[in-house]
């Protein structure tokens, strides 16, 4: 099994959708992570030997901020907003849309109301 910032990597997957299972790290990221330590894309994660696993962990450790410290780092922006007082805090303080149309596409985050009920005759 490997193990990569905490995460266990799946062993059926090529190694670039694989290393979307760390938290920070999306396709792109992961095809760029690939070019710079020279594995190819198509890999299974399976096939990598223990010196290309390790270079590929020295390299994200070194180059990328992921999973508790991206987390941590996200955390505290926001709440660094909210002891400002910015509307942006306000809003995560409420629960409501940070930016964008929200009369609309605020529905994920709104609370819900209720279920709709259906108009009796």
């Amino acid at each position: 099994m490997i193990r990569i910032a905490g995460v266990n990597i799946p062993e059926n997957k090529n190694i670039d959708v694989a290393l979307t299972h760390i938290y920070g790290i999306g396709h792109s990221r992961a095809q760029n992570i690939l070019n710079a330590v020279q594995i190819e894309h198509q890999r299974k994660a399976s096939g990598l030997s223990k010196g290309e696993i390790n270079t590929l962990k020295e390299y994200i450790d070194r180059n990328y901020k992921i999973e508790g410290d991206l987390r941590r780092e996200i955390r505290y922006n926001i709440q660094r907003l909210k002891d400002i007082g910015s509307y942006r805090g306000s809003r995560h303080n409420k629960g409501l849309p940070i930016t964008g149309r929200t009369k609309s596409n605020g529905r994920t985050r709104r609370k819900k109301k209720g279920s709709a009920r259906a108009v009796e005759k």
